[in-house]
């Protein structure tokens, strides 16, 4: 006698025989194997779905000599026809003010990333030698983020440094120094940083 499976908890998971795939313009679509059509409608929600219009951090598309895209994970050497950023769809929004919560006070900095490709962009923590602040930049260097550590301490900091460099040998990080009590610290620390990034 065969086991009894229950149905499934999750409203997004496809029958048998159909596919999740994406468009040019970030648009999910269904395609049927069996029926051989396709819609823009979950074949069980009935809702729409859509990606963001890059791919998620660390992966590449490239395309076969029979025109069929291949996207391949740079860290662990995947290759694959799925669609990467099928795992951050979602329904389209109809509003500015339609939106659900998706973070709460115990979601992590790296939650809330993922996915995220941060590459060619540059952020300015203070306090980034520890606690909340270290979290925060190793988050961002962890996305391919350039992050300067404007910090009072240089010997926590480039410890701090150090321990992210550990893990992401390629971190784009750099000390400037900030003490925040003092105004000509600030001043000096905007200036030193506006003279190479802007």
């Amino acid at each position: 006698m065969a086991a009894y499976l229950g149905d499934t908890d999750s409203e997004d998971e496809l029958p048998p025989g159909w596919e999740e795939r994406v468009n040019d313009d970030g648009r999910v679509y269904y395609a049927s194997h069996i029926q051989e059509t396709t819609q823009w409608t979950h074949p069980n929600s009935g809702k729409r779905k859509v990606v963001p219009k890059s791919l998620p951090y660390g992966w590449t598309r490239k395309v076969d000599d029979d025109g069929v895209d291949l996207f391949y994970e740079e860290s662990t050497g995947k290759e694959t026809t799925t669609d990467p950023r099928l795992a951050f769809s979602r329904e389209p929004k109809d509003s500015l003010y339609d939106f659900t919560q998706k973070f709460d006070a115990s979601s992590t900095s790296l939650q809330i990333l993922k996915g995220v490709d941060l590459t060619n962009k540059v952020a300015v923590i203070t306090g980034c030698n520890t606690g909340i602040g270290f979290e925060t930049a190793r988050s961002l260097i962890l996305h391919g983020c350039e992050v300067i550590f404007a910090c009072r301490s240089k010997d926590s900091t480039t410890a701090a440094i150090e321990r992210i460099a550990a893990e992401k040998p390629q971190a784009k990080c750099e000390y400037y120094e900030l003490n925040l009590c003092s105004l000509n610290s600030v001043r000096n620390c905007a200036n030193n940083i506006r003279m190479k990034y802007v």
